[in-house]
């Protein structure tokens, strides 16, 4: 007899994307209808995202009132919706594995992704936004890039894009960098390797495309942080997009490739005893999550998978290794800060709160809930409207500290949550603070310059 829900925490199971069947498009719409009727009689992610309501409201829109009244063919308006935040396998649905019903909505969602994918149904401008490495090569070319910004500011460019590309001409964009962070990293000032009981004493930076291209000065300020900590730390010798953007395409062949660039690079400094940290959570995700589920063989990805840490994972074991400085100079005022869905999904924690938290003068308003934006989502034409309406809940939990006062600073690990959550403050009139990373945050209050200067 099954049981109402799980008294054990999820677990997930391997993605069997090199089996036949991952691909059949019959067996996938008949898993599909099986875990649709199961969600029809729960209903508790109704408040995460688009897919959800989509779905109830197919159901409830049909002449049967249940599953088997809604066309098949509907099914796709479901996925279209799913932009892989991971939430509701993690802190929502009851029925995940080790529950017998064995329900994986995020990754179901994924094979049918895949599947569109595979059929040519995913549109050149789709592939474009998705292929970050790509777009992002203009940046630090001089001329060139401030041509470029300048341009993306425009109107008519913008109703261009909107048309060409798919690019919603109100959605907020990152600008690219003038230098790349790759391009100007210091070396770092600590030589001597002081290992801790939890953590390496030494760090290998893998940058991510954003920080590289959009906003370097993020991972300059880990760089201080490090070196304040006498960290000696190296940036990996070469890298390719983490594949994140390719994974919510379905597009795993491009995944695989990023997989097979990447952890050959990283494995070598998970085997000399590097901790591997990235600024972005769905990077971390990457190599955490998602690549070793789709390569669960693999040694040395599921090495990488052990030695991979977010930022603040780190700092807070080296606390706890009694290695971390723990005098701020610098208060921060108030900070309303966001946890992003794909540091949530990574179990590890509320880490970059309990750092924050440790610097005096500092009143934090944390706020755990999906800001909308998820990657291309939120900037998307036929999406960013949804991805605003998702998010303006934590646009009005974040404009106001717990004691009624205005927030000094807004924060989210995720630097392009973080932008889509400024420009929702700036949408809903919720006033204008100051959006500024984490890590700059803590930069700035140990007393160290920004990263740009």
């Amino acid at each position: 007899m099954a049981t109402e829900g799980n008294l054990q925490a999820p677990t997930r199971h391997a993605l069997d994307w090199k089996n036949p069947d991952f691909h059949d498009e019959e067996k996938c719409l008949h898993e599909l209808e099986r875990i649709f009727d199961i969600c029809h009689g729960c209903r508790r992610c109704v408040s995460l995202c688009g897919a959800f309501p989509t779905l109830f409201d197919l159901v409830d829109e049909s002449k049967t009132m249940e599953v088997d009244g809604v066309d098949k063919r509907d099914y796709w308006k479901v996925v279209d919706q799913c932009y892989m935040c991971d939430l509701c396998y993690m802190t929502k649905c009851p029925y995940t594995p080790p529950h017998e019903w064995n329900l994986d909505f995020p990754h179901t969602m994924l094979r049918a992704k895949a599947i569109k994918f595979k059929k040519g149904e995913v549109g050149l401008a789709e592939k474009f936004l998705a292929s970050t490495d790509v777009h992002g090569q203009f940046a630090g070319i001089p001329i060139v890039v401030q041509t470029v910004n300048a341009v993306n500011k425009t109107k008519v460019a913008r109703k261009v894009m909107e048309s060409v590309a798919g690019v919603d001409k109100d959605a907020w964009l990152p600008e690219l960098a003038t230098r790349r962070f790759r391009s100007r990293t210091p070396e770092a000032k600590a030589t001597v390797v002081n290992d801790g009981e939890k953590t390496p004493g030494k760090v290998a930076i893998f940058a991510t495309c954003y920080i590289n291209y959009n906003e370097p000065g993020i991972g300059l300020d880990l760089l201080k942080i490090l070196d304040h900590n006498e960290i000696p730390y190296v940036i990996v010798e070469k890298e390719k997009c983490c594949g994140m953007p390719k994974l919510e395409l379905g597009d795993l062949d491009s995944v695989q490739a990023s997989k097979e660039a990447n952890i050959p690079v990283l494995a070598k400094y998970a085997k000399d005893g590097y901790a591997i940290l990235t600024a972005v959570p769905s990077c971390a995700l990457m190599f955490k999550q998602e690549i070793p589920l789709m390569f669960p063989h693999d040694a040395d990805t599921q090495l990488v998978k052990e030695h991979l840490w977010d930022p603040f994972e780190y700092l807070m074991a080296r606390k706890r290794d009694g290695l971390l400085k723990t005098e701020f100079p610098q208060k921060l005022g108030n900070v309303s800060y966001q946890i992003p869905c794909h540091g949530r999904v990574q179990n590890i924690g509320r880490k970059t709160e309990e750092m924050l938290k440790m610097i005096p003068g500092t009143t934090l308003n944390t706020i755990e809930r999906c800001s909308g934006h998820a990657g291309t989502f939120g900037v998307k034409k036929a999406t960013h409207q949804t991805a605003m309406k998702i998010g303006k809940p934590v646009f009005k939990a974040m404009a106001t500290m717990k004691d009624g006062a205005k927030p000094d600073y807004i924060s989210s690990d995720c630097p392009l949550g973080g932008g889509h959550i400024a420009q929702g403050f700036e949408v809903n009139g919720l006033g204008a603070p100051t959006l500024k990373h984490p890590l700059s945050l803590v930069a700035h209050a140990y007393g160290l310059k920004n990263g740009l200067d």
